[in-house]
């Protein structure tokens, strides 16, 4: 198993707020393999990788602690109109500017 896999995996879980079994209906696995990876005595093979870094909206080089960048939190912004939409992007931008954030010309 990959060094912090295991407690990586059960942090995204949690901070998502999944059960172990939603997981593994998301991925179409049985619970106790999510509990596998979870416990370090399984480790995901490279298409449940990519599977758990798009449920978890990571790379998977942050699951796999090849960088510490943490997973991008995003906003659904269906059913919102284009005004509504760039509203949003005016405020997030006004923050990040208040916290002196690098790089948010975004």
């Amino acid at each position: 198993m990959v060094e912090g896999l295991a407690n990586k995996l059960k942090d995204l879980r949690r901070q998502n707020g999944y059960s172990q079994k939603q997981v593994a209906d998301k991925l179409m696995v049985s619970p106790s393999i999510i509990s596998g990876y979870e416990n370090s005595e399984r480790t995901p093979s490279v298409e449940i990788l990519l599977k758990l870094a798009h449920l978890y909206r990571c790379s998977t080089d942050f699951l796999l602690g090849l960088t510490t960048k943490t997973p991008v939190e995003h906003v659904e912004l269906c059913g919102l109109t284009t005004q509504e939409i760039q509203s949003i992007r005016i405020l997030v931008q006004s923050l990040k500017e208040k916290q002196g954030c690098p790089g948010n010309s975004n």
